[in-house]
């Protein structure tokens, strides 16, 4: 039997002043929690189950088994990590608030826009100029799709599709990912001008990326996803989908420091739609707090994703805005950092507004009697 422990942040709140300051900034962002449930499991079944907040955690963490103390206080000080910014060339991203990533797909057959900025390069720039002009922080450029049931792309056409892309993005000055699983690609694009590599397969599709990335110490987005091979939507069979994927993303971040990655390079993603049901996916969305206790950077990525559709009538891929922004927001409120996403302009807008909502609550609760 195995006992594993999990701090999950239920109780957040607008400023830390309205709490009498028993509150945490969440991952040094613009969120603060108040109330944490500490749990305890053994093979998968929760033991145990303390309330608390931060002027008590440190009494319930001191009772627990010791199996289980050490890990606790290690996804405690993650809780409270401020993570530095990242520097992506000439460009600095601060991780104390939402960072928009916006998605540049160069592919035939994306479920949302595939085919649109392949074969037409200033469409592609347009575009990419277009998000950054409103405020994205990052492009993330695509050559393949991962959509369910997407045939495999040869190394050869990826390489075409994407350092164009990457080449006409650096040309712009901008902070640029590459959503990839090959170490080839990988290497050409960061040559040629890429910052951050974002591999849906959390780089296990081929063993000689972990060497790669820890020899280039570039950042790199490790995703959730239950299969291997061609097919990461396959083997999505979770006993708890929110414990499940936060071991998955904790093996996968040891997996990456282990191989000489610095900790500070690497970001963790839940996956969102990569092999899990409607219900599994909302789980995970609630869930996103606790995400921060693995002490890493967090990127969403649900933009136009099928859930949107199952909740909306099975609204088309290019009418899910209003779902899109509702999950970015949701992602925001949970202090996620970094948010990939098809409407670059309307989610940044949003988080404008989000912003200036957290930023006036700061004061808003400054005058608030004591006792």
């Amino acid at each position: 039997m195995t006992d594993k422990v999990y701090i999950r942040p239920i109780g957040l709140t607008l400023s830390p002043q309205a709490e009498h300051g028993d509150a945490i900034r969440l991952a040094g962002g613009m969120v603060y929690a108040h109330r944490f449930a500490v749990i305890v499991t053994r093979s998968g079944q929760v033991i145990e189950r303390s309330l608390g907040s931060p002027e008590t955690v440190e009494e319930i963490l001191a009772d627990l088994p010791d199996g289980v103390a050490a890990d606790a206080g290690e996804q405690w000080a993650g809780l409270t990590t401020a993570h530095a910014p990242l520097k992506l060339g000439e460009r600095t991203v601060p991780l104390d608030q939402p960072q928009i990533m916006g998605i540049l797909n160069v592919t035939p057959d994306s479920f949302s826009d595939g085919g649109e900025f392949l074969d037409d390069p200033a469409a592609g720039r347009a575009h990419a100029s277009a998000m950054l002009e409103a405020g994205a922080a990052l492009v993330d450029i695509g050559g393949e799709s991962t959509r369910p049931g997407a045939p495999a792309t040869w190394e050869g056409d990826e390489l075409k599709r994407v350092l164009p892309a990457v080449e006409y993005c650096a040309g712009m000055g901008a902070a640029i990912s590459v959503d990839t699983r090959r170490p080839a690609v990988m290497e050409a694009a960061l040559d040629a001008g890429a910052h951050i590599i974002n591999d849906v397969s959390a780089l296990r599709h081929d063993p000689r990326s972990l060497e790669l990335c820890a020899a280039r110490q570039c950042p790199v987005v490790l995703m959730h996803a239950p299969g291997e091979g061609e097919d990461l939507h396959a083997n999505g069979d979770y006993s708890n989908v929110v414990f499940d994927v936060f071991d998955w993303l904790k093996a996968a971040r040891d997996r990456a420091l282990e191989a000489g990655l610095e900790r500070g390079n690497i970001i963790l993603d839940p996956g969102i739609g990569f092999g899990k049901t409607l219900s599994e996916n909302l789980s995970l969305i609630n869930a996103l707090p606790l995400f921060h206790a693995l002490g890493q950077p967090l990127l969403l990525g649900a933009s136009r994703k099928r859930m949107i559709g199952a909740l909306s009538n099975e609204a088309p891929a290019e009418d899910r805005l209003g779902g899109s922004i509702a999950l970015s927001i949701a992602g925001m409120n949970a202090g996620v950092q970094l948010h990939r996403v098809h409407d670059a302009a309307a989610v940044v807008q949003a988080r404008n507004v989000w912003r200036g909502l957290r930023d006036a609550a700061l004061t808003d609760f400054a005058e608030l009697p004591a006792g």
